[in-house]
């Protein structure tokens, strides 16, 4: 039995349009989700303005828990949780939970808000490190502060479920910064519609933006030029990558910095998952699958401005250590609930969404990586004609560019956050950029990520180093009356 002799120039034929094929139907989805998120935008606009919430909304928002995960944030705390105590939202109340802290963040909560003791008894309905004891403000009665045994932040938000008196809970990271009407415009899809049990607002990048005392005064752009790269894949993520999977009922994240729930749905799945780096989005995979699976009738939504602002690594260890604990979260996420994708009840998120996460976003680091690599080779040693070789640049990078200019045209004929002409084309700029070095070397770390989770090594955190607001002077307020 002979077999049909296959030369090197065969292998680099089939890897060509492999890597064609690959690349039109990633950045094809891409396009889809554009369209999906223009015409949500359309459909969003009108009826969404500054001028007009508050008017059709006043005193019909359902309470909400904030709740506050806190480690070794004794720089910043009291400043982030004064301004929350500032939003503007009828009904809502402040949990902090202290993680075992090894500095003096409890201290400094009990220094700025007068923190007591409380006799307390928190009903456990999700299992969570020991609690050690609650603290309740003399100053503002919608303010408590939980101290419990290191657990991470899974663990914390768990505990702060089991302590939130009201049916929604909003997760927000110690060192957000949310605009004072945040709050109400989230909860809004909950009015909207009862069957919701999950919705994520916009997270921007607060370097190079003024803040005083927990406040974001003038939106700017980042000197850093790392930082500038994220300010550019945040408005893509956000702005078409969400927007365009919301409408399908098919939003696989919530980003953990700031998102509201439905207290009782989360409890039904079991909360946070602490066994899982990327605790965030394993919700509501999870939430998907389980939801479902039991037929019920749900949505999980994105609303695209409320606006959470964080700080992004400026350095490049500490974006290699958050790029690719992201990708571990990823890759935990999916194979954690892979009976999600293709179930016979599905829908669009396990029959679209799970299935493009999984191929594009999950693997796509690999395929890309040997994309690149191989026709490149292929390019320089004759294999592959010229012609090939530039639709394949143009492909890959063309459209990258593409769809970063159409998430900067979609911001500034939107919520047009940064005012000056200046920044768009600063953004614009940074856009075609990014795809010489930091696009390539962020595949790179998530490959890393998925060459560890293969592996089974321990996920790990890791530091964040931050510059935090120049202005970070927590002074005593007196306390809102909305609280």
């Amino acid at each position: 039995m002979s077999f049909p002799h296959i030369t090197l120039s065969d292998v680099f034929l089939v890897v060509q349009w492999i890597s064609l094929f690959y690349f039109l139907g990633m950045y094809g989805g891409y396009l889809m989700l554009n369209l999906l998120s223009v015409i949500s935008i359309i459909k969003y606009m009108p009826s969404h303005t500054v001028e007009a919430m508050p008017k059709v909304y006043t005193d019909l928002e359902i309470p909400v828990s904030v709740l506050v995960p806190a480690y070794n944030e004794q720089e910043t705390i009291a400043t982030s949780v004064n301004a929350l105590l500032q939003m503007t939202y009828p009904e809502y109340e402040i949990v902090v939970v202290n993680d075992g802290s090894k500095d003096k963040t409890l201290d400094a909560l009990m220094t700025h808000f007068a923190l007591v003791p409380v006799p307390e008894t928190v009903r456990v309905r999700i299992k969570t490190k020991r609690i050690k004891t609650i603290y309740q403000s003399t100053i503002y009665p919608n303010l408590r502060v939980i101290d419990k045994d290191n657990g991470g932040k899974a663990d914390s938000l768990n505990a702060g479920i089991n302590a939130a008196r009201y049916p929604l809970f909003c997760g927000v990271d110690a060192d957000s910064i949310l605009q004072p009407n945040s709050l109400e415009r989230i909860v809004q899809p909950f009015i909207e519609d009862s069957t919701t049990v999950a919705s994520g607002g916009t997270v921007r990048i607060a370097n190079g933006c003024d803040v005083r005392k927990g406040f974001l005064v003038k939106p700017g752009l980042p000197k850093n030029i790392l930082a500038l790269f994220q300010v550019a894949e945040y408005l893509r993520a956000f702005l078409f990558g969400r927007l365009g999977w919301s409408p399908l009922n098919a939003l696989l994240i919530i980003s953990g910095a700031f998102g509201v729930f439905h207290k009782e749905t989360v409890i039904s799945v079991g909360g946070y998952r602490t066994d899982c780096i990327g605790e965030d989005m394993e919700l509501i995979v999870r939430m998907h699958r389980i939801l479902r699976q039991q037929k019920r009738k749900y949505k999980i939504t994105f609303v695209p401005d409320p606006i959470c602002w964080t700080e992004a690594p400026e350095d490049m260890a500490t974006l290699r250590k958050q790029r690719i604990r992201w990708h571990r979260g990823l890759s935990e996420s999916l194979t954690k609930n892979i009976s999600l994708m293709f179930h016979p009840r599905g829908g669009a998120v396990g029959w679209i969404a799970f299935p493009y996460m999984l191929i594009f976003e999950w693997l796509g680091p690999i395929v890309e990586i040997m994309g690149l690599v191989s026709m490149g080779l292929g390019f320089y040693f004759g294999y592959i004609p010229k012609e090939i070789f530039v639709l394949f640049l143009f492909i890959a990078i063309g459209f990258g560019v593409l769809l970063s200019v159409i998430a900067i045209l979609l911001e500034e004929i939107s919520f047009h956050i940064y005012p000056k002409a200046s920044y768009m084309i600063v953004l614009f700029f940074v856009t075609i950029i990014e795809n010489f070095g930091y696009r390539q070397l962020n595949m790179i770390w998530r490959s890393i990520a998925l060459f560890q989770w293969a592996i089974g090594s321990q996920a790990k955190w890791g530091d964040m180093k931050r510059k935090g607001s120049e202005d970070s002077e927590a002074t005593a307020i007196q306390p809102n009356k909305s609280g």
